[in-house]
């Protein structure tokens, strides 16, 4: 089918109905109850980028930035640009030891409840087979279907299968390779890797000019329904340069066109967005590598990494803790968030030992103490405590000291989780003070019992005016939750 085919065909999907692409009639669209229940999901960044495996994902684009560390680092170890360009990286992504059921079992067994793999990034390089483009993991590189494979996979296993697109930063990605002697030559034409490669200056910003025009932002739509068709995400995950202005009409299309087809599947679907892409209230708010610093009324979600330096593999990634991670979930879960954690699989379809080890550290944590996390609500106040949590986007950076009068609550029918975010340091003896429920504050109700949740120990409390003490012999590296009883 041409370009305006495939158009017409997204148009007569629309006029079905029951959605419209305007804002009002998106509006009517709610997040399903599978997303709220779940809580917690894996990300997972691999692509062609994996195989240079140097500084971030963004090496395709740094690569040909004169003076950048990428293109120091490509120059010495593969040769000049114009010799040795992005595209013949892809005959070494071959993806030798990619095994889906071992990578389903991994994210089963850290407590995640769904999968979204990038289906194509800002490379442009489709991890799908596509009739829209040459350029994909079916017809070059490993010569599988990776999105397929995965989704066949995740269904077996009872996980919710999405997917991401960042396709729309393709606009200006290889822009930078256009200034001097490279592999991105003219003429460049709608069905070679690089195309458009515009001008995107040192940062490309959401009003950056010239700004997409009608041929890119119909093939950006035509791929992102063609990768809906193929594979029915139950999430489907933008990244940021989609809120561009140019973009505006087209993802009213496209949400009509997504919304429509899974009543026609009768799914339940959630469209994941930064900023203020989305008109509010029209699909899900997403803070990237961030959290809200107060709960919402609303569902939303946290994207952020296992690594703080990239979303895909290198071979110097910095690995956070398990146990910090476990305190972010915990912290925006009582807000009413979900976490979307990344892993960054090698070239070849191994994961690395340390993200292994995170994942299972976090399970492990997760098999006593879910009951906290998954199908829960917030409460009336989502916890107290001394430590601040920094609102907005890229803020994972900032190392939290949470103490143990740092807790957060969760709410599940009568039974109220307090979770202490760091055990006491001294001696094997735990206290907490809960002054949120102490007899002269805001909640003037019963509590019938209190156990701390994988532990046999038995609770001593009291409550009197100011606090409800909790004590009890427990040591822990880990957050600690105590399952309250409400009367």
């Amino acid at each position: 089918m041409t370009l305006q085919e495939n158009m017409q065909k997204i148009e007569e999907i629309i006029a079905q109905g029951p959605y419209q692409d305007d804002w009002i009639s998106l509006q009517n669209h709610t997040i399903p109850d599978w997303f709220t229940q779940s809580r917690f999901g894996i990300f997972i960044h691999w692509g062609v980028y994996s195989v240079p495996a140097f500084a971030n994902e963004w090496y395709p684009r740094n690569m040909y930035r004169i003076g950048t560390p990428e293109f120091e680092h490509h120059v010495k170890e593969h040769g000049p640009q114009d010799i040795f360009g992005y595209q013949d990286f892809i005959p070494l992504f071959k993806a030798e030891n990619f095994v889906p059921e071992s990578w389903v079992r991994l994210i089963q067994e850290s407590g995640a409840r769904y999968i979204v793999p990038v289906a194509e990034h800002h490379d442009g390089f489709q991890m799908y087979q596509s009739s829209l483009s040459h350029w994909n993991a079916f017809e070059m590189g490993p010569h599988r279907d990776i999105i397929k494979e995965l989704r066949q996979e995740s269904e077996k296993e009872n996980l919710v299968f999405g997917v991401s697109s960042h396709r729309a930063e393709h606009w200006f990605y290889f822009g930078p390779g256009r200034d001097f002697d490279s592999d991105i030559k003219e003429p460049l034409t709608r069905n070679d890797l690089y195309w458009p490669a515009m001008p995107g200056g040192e940062s490309p910003s959401i009003s950056c000019q010239p700004e997409p025009h009608r041929e890119f932002l119909e093939d950006w739509l035509v791929r992102t329904c063609e990768l809906i068709d193929l594979h029915r995400p139950k999430l489907l995950y933008f990244d940021w340069w989609i809120e561009h202005q140019a973009f505006k009409p087209y993802l009213k299309k496209l949400a009509a066109y997504y919304y429509n087809r899974a009543t026609e599947w009768k799914e339940q679907v959630v469209i994941c967005y930064k900023h203020d892409a989305f008109v509010f209230g029209s699909a899900l708010f997403d803070i990237e590598r961030g959290q809200c610093s107060e709960a919402k009324t609303f569902p939303w979600q946290t994207d952020t990494s296992v690594s703080l330096n990239s979303w895909c593999y290198t071979n110097k990634n910095q690995y956070r803790k398990a146990s910090e991670i476990i305190c972010d979930l915990i912290d925006i879960v009582s807000k009413n968030g979900n976490l979307l954690l990344n892993i960054g699989p090698k070239a070849d379809g191994t994961i690395t030992e340390k993200e292994v080890s995170i994942l299972h550290e976090i399970g492990n944590w997760l098999k006593i103490n879910g009951e906290a996390v998954y199908g829960t609500r917030p409460w009336r106040k989502y916890g107290e405590g001394p430590t601040p949590v920094i609102d907005g986007h890229f803020s994972d950076h900032i190392k939290k000291e949470f103490t143990s009068a740092d807790i957060r609550y969760t709410v599940k029918g009568e039974y109220l989780y307090a979770t202490v975010l760091q055990c006491s340091s001294e001696g094997e003896y735990h206290f907490t003070l809960l002054s949120d429920l102490g007899a002269d504050s805001q909640y003037k109700g019963l509590i019938e019992s209190i156990e701390l949740l994988g532990s046999p120990e038995q609770c001593i409390w009291k409550r009197d005016k100011t606090a409800l003490h909790i004590s009890l012999k427990i040591q822990s590296d880990y957050p600690i939750v105590f399952k309250i009883k409400m009367g």
